[in-house]
Formats: C-alpha cells, sequence, structure tokens
C-alpha cells in the first residue's frame, strides 16, 4: 500500500447473454411489485433490528447519529473531498487485506473480519452462478469501501462508513430503519429538501440521485476513476448493495430510470449472497486467492488510487 500525497462504466450488453437467475422465483414478491428475500442463500433470516441482542442498542443509537448528520451538503462535501482519490495507492487484493481489522458495528448480525464476509459472499455467488465471474468478483470486493474506518483513509466514524444508505435531498422514505431519528436531521424541515421529490425529477435514474455518504459510494468512484471494466450491474451492486429501502421494500422506485431497473434485478439476486447471518461456511483463503487475483486483473489495474 502506497500512502499518496492528488470512464464512464459500461452499459449492459454483456449482461444480455447472461442466464436469468435460476432462483429469482424463490424471492417473495410484495405489494409494490418489487421482489425481495426474506432468507439468504444459506437458508437465514437476517438483518432483523428488532431482535434482542448484546448489539441492538449499539445498533440503534449507530443509526440515530446517521440519520442526524447525513444532510444533503454534507454528502455534497465528502463525494467531493473523497472523489480525488489522493489518499492511497493500492491494489484490490491490498484492500481486502486491509478490512481484516474492520468490524461493521451497524450490522446486527455479523461480528466476524470482513474478509471472512467477502468470500463467503463470493464464494455462495461461485457456486450458484459459475459462469458470472463478474458476479465473484463484485462479491469480493463490494464492501472494500469500508476501508474508510482505516487510519490512513482518515478513519472516519462508523455512521460515515457503513450502514444502510438513502437518497439525500428529498423526503426520508418511512421504510428507512428507525426513521424516526431523522426528525433531528436538518434537511427534514427544509421545503427544498422535504418534498417526495426534493431536488430531483420522476425517472431521473438514481446516477443523478446523491445518496448518505459511506463505503458504497466510494468505492463506487474507486471503481469508476481507475477504469474497472465492470459490467454496468457490478457497478450498480457495489453502489447500492446497502439501499435496502429500494431492493427490500421498493422505495423511490419513481427516481429509476430504465437501466436502473434491469441493474435492480442483478442487485435482488445479490443480496441473497451479501445478507446473512454468521455462517460457519469457512473459506480457505490461500486455496482460492489465485481465481479471485485472475478476476482483479482482468477486470481492474494493478494499482487503484483511493
Amino acid at each position: 500500500m502506497t500512502i499518496l500525497t492528488d470512464h464512464p462504466h459500461h452499459g449492459v450488453d454483456e449482461l444480455e447473454e447472461k442466464k436469468t437467475p435460476a432462483d429469482e422465483n424463490e424471492l417473495m414478491v410484495d405489494a409494490r411489485g418489487f421482489v425481495a428475500p426474506d432468507n439468504n442463500a444459506f437458508g437465514h433470516t437476517f438483518r432483523d433490528y428488532d431482535v434482542e441482542s448484546t448489539r441492538q442498542k449499539s445498533v440503534e443509537e449507530f443509526y440515530r447519529i446517521n440519520h442526524i448528520n447525513q444532510t444533503y451538503d454534507y454528502v455534497k462535501r465528502m463525494r467531493e473531498e473523497y472523489g480525488k482519490l489522493t489518499r492511497v495507492e493500492m491494489s484490490i487484493w491490498e484492500s481486502c487485506e486491509l478490512l481484516n481489522e474492520i468490524v461493521d458495528e451497524s450490522d446486527p448480525d455479523f461480528d466476524e473480519p470482513q474478509i471472512e464476509h467477502l468470500l463467503q459472499t463470493a464464494e455462495a455467488i461461485r457456486k450458484d452462478y459459475p459462469n458470472e465471474d463478474w458476479l465473484h468478483l463484485t462479491g469480493l470486493i463490494h464492501d472494500l469501501g469500508k476501508v474508510l474506518l482505516h487510519p490512513s483513509f482518515g478513519e472516519l466514524p462508523q455512521w460515515a462508513v457503513v450502514g444502510d444508505i438513502y437518497p439525500v435531498g428529498c423526503a426520508f422514505d418511512e421504510s428507512i430503519v428507525h426513521h424516526k431519528y431523522f426528525k433531528e436531521n436538518p434537511d427534514y424541515n427544509n421545503p427544498a429538501y422535504n418534498t417526495k421529490l426534493g431536488v430531483y425529477t420522476e425517472g431521473c435514474g438514481l446516477n443523478n440521485v446523491l445518496m448518505s455518504w459511506g463505503h458504497d459510494d466510494y468505492l463506487y468512484l474507486v471503481a469508476k476513476e481507475n477504469k474497472t471494466t465492470l459490467p454496468s450491474a457490478g457497478l450498480f451492486i457495489i453502489r447500492y448493495h446497502s439501499f435496502y429501502a429500494l431492493h427490500k421494500v421498493g422505495a423511490y422506485k419513481y427516481l429509476m430510470n430504465e437501466e436502473d431497473i434491469e441493474n435492480l434485478k442483478w442487485l435482488k439476486i445479490f443480496s441473497k449472497y451479501d445478507l446473512y447471518s454468521k455462517s460457519e461456511v469457512r473459506v480457505d483463503v490461500e486455496k482460492v486467492k489465485p481465481y479471485y487475483l485472475s478476476l482483479i486483473e482482468k477486470y481492474f489495474p494493478p494499482k487503484l488510487r483511493w
């Protein structure tokens, strides 16, 4: 890793020849016509914020602080600052190793180091979709933006890195976890930002919508600016995998365009592998490392600016 002192993503053509995900029919369809899994690929329920656990209260406090501080102006400022990519130069695999020390305080389910989650996710996808190598790699790297918690990246507070993401600049949908704490957010009573559309227009496309700042958007910026060749659906998964209000209950659908709708199909499948209670499935890192290094070489440059 080198500490530094300062391509539009591909379309969906590559996806047209890919198979329709086989387990799409296993997903539950809700009243809005959106599908969302109740269980993950391992058969477990996940992300239950209401179940009493030793972490439940700390998770709620996390969202209280998150919801108060994630404003439209804050997001614009953070995207501008971190979008310069002048902090670190390192490879994808180096960033995977950097996450070993990090535990996500916003997740009520998972206490293991992040590298375990990354490899479990990637390997589960690989087993079910052996021909979609871009999806395997997306599974491996989707949480790498959490390096923002590391001192080399400014050691941002957890509320500015992890947790559910949601649009800013328009009304906060009531489906967002611990919604009640938004009442203390300055944007909540700002007429420019508290209507259904706010600063946006219907069908404008999620690419034109500012999301609360965190690891999703940061890794998207890193991948895009370093000219990854991942397909559009891969970048969509990276950027919106924590946007549960959308892919779990269909909130904010009115902001989406046609490309978003197509990419969402893959994101909903990905969610079955991304979210789960602790799995006993252990991954032999050294055994699978050569395969993932080959994918990294295929879709990314050797070193990336972060």
